[in-house]
């Protein structure tokens, strides 16, 4: 699978990033496993997982994603085929929260033991701390690179004005998100050379055309509550489109939403979960599927 540069950090990932906030919540560990094998075997590398992942489910108190990635990276070896990505700074409880010194290298060492490996590819800031100077953020990730612990940085949920020079930024973009990110972070993302890897590329599961209808959405565990406000007439006008462009690419509507993404200048991989191989390999199709200009511009015209 083709191979693009993540930001300036010296790191290559495929197109198609996992998300791991499925692992050992809505995928159990034995799916887990399948999952992150069938993903490397597809050709694709950037694992994406977060401390906090799945702490909003009962009976869990984050890390369990990474754990069931340690797990599996112990079992199957397969450490140096995948490009490994965490974050730090959502609410853990007992006041582990934020981005101070203290606390991040708390953090990473929390993440290194339940990921059982000796560094992290690309550590992020989840979630901006304004009560923490940038520069003291900053400089202890700066020692966590020189100590090998962290190969590179990146950020999640920034507003333009508050990012500094990480190498990655991590957005909500999808076809029916699109100004938080196009109007303000995207230019500034394309003039420095930041990989953008951006999460909820599916819209918690609408733009696969699963949720059509109240009913349809109050069978979903992960996705219900989420894809209620999509349910309108912007919202049918895009799976629409999908639909005929499905029709025309013999492919799906998410295989098409994803591929959309992939095509759009300055973006490198946008981030889906799944929680069966199936799915997964449904998801995988998007890296081989090449849009259209026209395609692509009717896409755009509908979701605008």
């Amino acid at each position: 699978m083709q191979q693009r540069p993540l930001g300036r950090s010296g790191l290559t990932v495929a197109p198609l990033a996992f998300g791991g906030n499925v692992f050992g919540w809505t995928a159990d560990e034995a799916t887990s496993f399948k999952l992150l094998d069938a993903f490397v075997d597809a050709g694709c590398n950037l694992v994406d997982t977060a401390d906090v992942y799945s702490r909003w489910a009962k009976g869990h108190s984050g890390g369990e994603s990474e754990t069931v990635i340690g797990r599996w990276l112990k079992q199957s070896g397969k450490r140096n085929r995948i490009v490994l990505a965490t974050k730090v700074g959502m609410d853990m409880g007992d006041g582990k929260v934020g981005l101070a010194p203290r606390y991040i290298r708390q953090a990473v060492n929390d993440s290194l033991r339940r990921l059982q490996t000796d560094h992290i590819d690309l550590y992020q800031s989840h979630q901006d701390d304004p009560k923490t100077p940038l520069e003291d953020t900053l400089s202890t990730y700066a020692d966590l690179m020189r100590e090998g612990k962290v190969r590179a940085i990146g950020a999640s949920n920034y507003t333009a004005e508050r990012l500094p020079r990480y190498e990655t930024l991590q957005p909500l973009y999808n076809l029916m998100e699109r100004p938080a990110y196009e109007e303000q972070l995207e230019p500034l993302c394309r003039r420095e050379g930041l990989g953008v890897i951006n999460y909820f590329g599916l819209a918690s599961g609408f733009l696969t055309g699963k949720y059509r209808s109240e009913a349809d959405a109050a069978k979903s565990v992960r996705g219900g509550n989420l894809v209620k406000k999509y349910l309108n007439d912007r919202g049918r006008k895009v799976l629409d489109a999908l639909d005929s462009a499905a029709a025309q690419h013999k492919a799906t509507p998410a295989q098409v939403a994803l591929a959309w993404q992939m095509a759009r200048p300055g973006l490198t991989a946008p981030i889906a979960s799944a929680t069966s191989v199936a799915q997964f390999e449904e998801l995988a199709g998007a890296a081989r599927l090449s849009l259209d200009a026209a395609t692509l511009a009717a896409i755009d015209a509908a979701s605008r």
